[in-house]
């Protein structure tokens, strides 16, 4: 071997020295309309909806009117969050309500699908708790109606306004690193907390339930660009969850590859990482948790490191609310639409295929669940 072939400089994963350079203006923030300031209606007042409803009051967005399964529920909620809000016996009186332009829906998916329908039939706008379908063809269906009805159609994945995820996605909109080439994040947490709850009923508990999130906000780089999805599951040892709290994909797409490493079944050491690669630069989020990261992006000009505010949690509510909002006023369609939350779904359902049948799954091949 010559020297030159030697040459470790050039072989080995080596870093340069950059110079730090001004963070750029990235709209990572929850957006607020200008001056539209509608009359919102909240269909299911569970645990969930005290997010949406502390996100809301925050930011001064009226809530008029409530309704749950268990009224005392919705009174509950009202007279923390929302005390001149009324509490309706059927949740049809506010598609009956002129004054009332938005819903949130945040009922179970078994329940949701139905009273999205009828909501976009009365006119209204919608904001649905993720996932807002549970197969791709009823997911479809509501895109086509929402469509042909002239109202807008959102998603609450509310992790696209968590501050590190928004700076991410909005650096890759600006055009701050190229096309994007790989995209890889991994999650070490403990999410034993679920064990004995409704929630260990899940089969994908981790894979998709929680995995969601971040099959969205590798939707939300790449739009269509996914191609397939290999993964897979397994038991954490110890976990006392009947279901598997470990899981892994790997996503082939146009150009490049994406992965999700989630391990839900640490007890010690929690860890958030996810590294975004460009064709002119990249993107690093770490941190011990999702409420406390430190995001780098760096270019060929150096590095930058933005100085982020807000939580996820409730911010990123606020922002899937806003972003509807901002989309009505300005008559387009939202960040968080339904429209593009289908390649989210797609790439969840191809992911619990695969884990299904141990084989890589086209996206779009499976339509659901159980397809």
């Amino acid at each position: 071997m010559t020297d030159d072939a030697a040459d470790t400089d050039t072989y080995a994963l080596t870093s340069t020295d950059l110079p730090q350079i001004p963070a750029p203006d990235v709209a990572y923030r929850p957006p607020h309309p200008k001056s539209y300031r509608p009359r919102i209606g909240v269909i299911g007042t569970g645990g969930i909806s005290a997010s949406h409803l502390d996100a809301y009051r925050t930011a001064g967005w009226e809530v008029a009117a409530l309704w749950n399964r268990t009224k005392a529920k919705a009174e509950a909620k009202a007279a923390e969050y929302c005390p001149d809000a009324r509490i309706e016996d059927q949740w049809q009186a506010m598609l009956d309500d002129s004054e009332i332009d938005v819903l949130d829906i945040t009922l179970h998916p078994e329940h949701r699908a139905p009273i999205i329908e009828a909501a976009l039939r009365a006119g209204k706008h919608v904001l649905s708790q993720k996932p807002f379908a549970s197969d791709l063809d009823t997911g479809e269906n509501l895109v086509r109606i929402a469509e042909g009805e002239g109202v807008k159609l959102a998603v609450n994945q509310n992790g696209r306004w968590s501050p590190h995820m928004a700076f991410m996605r909005e650096a890759v909109r600006d055009g701050h690193i190229g096309e994007v080439v790989s995209a890889h994040c991994a999650i070490h947490w403990d999410h034993g907390w679920t064990a004995g709850t409704p929630f260990d009923e899940i089969a994908d508990l981790v894979l998709y339930d929680f995995g969601v999130h971040w099959f969205d906000f590798i939707a939300s780089l790449i739009g269509d660009r996914a191609e397939s999805v290999f993964a897979s599951t397994a038991k954490a040892s110890g976990q006392a969850n009947r279901m598997p709290l470990l899981a892994q994909a790997m996503v082939r797409f146009d150009g490049g590859q994406a992965s999700l490493v989630f391990d839900g079944g640490l007890a010690h050491g929690p860890r958030d990482t996810t590294y975004v690669g460009g064709t002119e630069g990249s993107l690093i989020s770490e941190g011990p948790d999702l409420g406390t990261q430190t995001v780098t992006l760096t270019t060929a000009r150096g590095y930058a490191r933005p100085a982020l505010e807000g939580q996820w949690f409730n911010d990123g509510f606020q922002g899937a609310m806003g972003e509807l909002l901002c989309a009505i006023e300005d008559d387009r369609e939202p960040v968080n639409g339904a429209r593009g939350n289908l390649h989210s779904l797609a790439l969840a359902f191809a992911a619990v295929r695969s884990r299904i049948t141990g084989q890589a799954v086209a996206v779009g091949a499976a339509r659901g669940l159980e397809s």
